[in-house]
């Protein structure tokens, strides 16, 4: 039961919250095993992180305005609540989850939970936040295994394969013509399983065989996605930028070769390039220092290698993280480049509503610190029928990308979320 009402539209007061962090013991190794049947808010990496469930309150927002009203609204409720944080590191305290569109249409929300359970090196710990007019005892920590996920079967979502295809055809053609320098086109898959599907069964697969990537659940939008798009912690400001893919065969030998043809990829450190700038050009008015390197690094993950750049700065204003996280999107990596022009193409032909994929998605404490990530690798729990999701994969277009290249590329990043609902 949510302890203050949904925003739907205008401003509505941020209530008044009692938050107490203490330290804990018997947290298990794996946070997600905490979430209630009925599912939570999750943000894993590594085994750090933290799980919550329940609601202690809660803005829905959409709109050109999106990320200035959640700032505002973060800020007025961080400014009345009475923190009591026995804890101290990141993640401890008063801590809200989010997750925003892709557009300004698209929904967009934070969630406070009413128990957070966490870990950062060493140190557990247990969140409880309520009303001012409530104090609520410390939970017991149970552990809950999830229900197996059975009989998945797939089918094409807005777009057949080839249908797909054909449309990178022609953002080639545009980008050719000299229309624009780069697309992010996506495409969506859906998956019906036979029986109602356990958030929870999912979640824990991808953690376990992603635990480099950051899983996430954030109101039925699951994933894990291997790109940081801004942290901010303690006056660091880092963000991890991902353009540029080859599928892994399994064969290491051939896959070390791989490695090497990617990091000399024309068209690929083309795209690379475009990500990286519209990043650092973003960031540099939040930042008194900025190191972005020359050349970037391949990432290895259990299904695909990326070209990678971490850039690190100094933060020179006040801005939180979700505020450094609305200056950085759309970045090129998840859109394209001009950015209006590729946005106005993905509008036109796409054929489908993205939702949250490829929207920030992550978490802040009461100081503006936090993690935001670009939401990929995921997929979407359908809210009229439990036993389907929608699941999401995309591909930077540039002058040489090759239609059917491209296809594969989106299968291969189908991969983790439809192995996780394997059986």
């Amino acid at each position: 039961m949510a302890l203050s009402d949904p925003v739907r539209s205008g401003h509505q007061p941020a209530p008044h919250l009692v938050i107490r962090s203490q330290p804990a013991d018997g947290v298990s190794a794996q946070l997600m095993d905490h979430l209630p049947p009925d599912g939570g808010l999750a943000w894993v990496r590594r085994g750090d992180g933290q799980v919550g469930w329940g609601v202690a309150a809660r803005l829905d927002v959409a709109g050109g305005n999106r990320f200035q009203e959640a700032v505002d609204w973060w800020n007025e409720l961080t400014a009345a609540a009475v923190i009591r944080d026995e804890v101290g590191v990141p993640g401890s305290g008063l801590v809200c989850f989010g997750s925003f569109g892709f557009t300004d249409q698209d929904p967009s929300e934070l969630v406070v939970p009413e128990v957070i359970v966490g870990r950062r090196g060493g140190t557990t710990w247990v969140t409880t936040i309520s009303l001012a007019s409530s104090l609520p005892a410390l939970p017991d920590l149970v552990t809950n295994e999830p229900s197996p996920v059975y009989d998945v079967t797939f089918a094409d979502g807005a777009r057949s394969g080839t249908d797909w295809s054909s449309i990178v055809a022609d953002a080639v053609q545009r980008i050719t013509a000299g229309e624009l320098d780069k697309v992010v086109l996506a495409r969506d898959l859906i998956a019906i399983a036979a029986q109602p599907i356990d958030l929870r069964w999912p979640l824990r697969r991808l953690s376990t065989s992603y635990p480099n990537c950051w899983t996430f659940s954030v109101d039925g939008l699951i994933g894990a996605t291997p790109e940081l798009l801004v942290r901010r912690e303690k006056g660091l400001i880092t963000s991890r930028v991902l353009a540029g893919t080859i599928r892994r065969t399994g064969d290491d030998a051939h896959d070390l070769a791989l490695a090497a043809s990617l990091a000399r990829s024309s068209k690929d450190l083309e795209e690379h390039e475009y990500a990286v700038r519209s990043v650092a050009d973003a960031l540099k008015p939040h930042c008194k220092s900025m190191n972005v390197p020359e050349t970037p690094f391949v990432l290895h993950l259990p299904n695909v290698m990326h070209l990678a750049t971490d850039v690190a700065g100094v933060a020179a204003n006040g801005a939180n993280a979700l505020g450094l996280a609305a200056a950085l999107h759309p970045s090129a990596a998840i859109c394209g480049t001009p950015t209006s022009v590729a946005r106005d193409l993905i509008g036109e032909v796409e054929g489908m509503q993205r939702g949250r994929f490829s929207g920030p998605v992550g978490w802040m404490d009461a100081a503006g610190d936090g993690e935001w990530c670009i939401a990929l690798r995921c997929g979407q729990a359908d809210p009229d029928d439990p036993r389907r999701m929608r699941l999401f994969a995309g591909a930077g277009i540039v002058a040489g990308s090759n239609p059917v290249a491209e296809l594969a590329e989106t299968n291969a990043k189908l991969v983790p979320m439809r192995d996780a609902l394997g059986d």
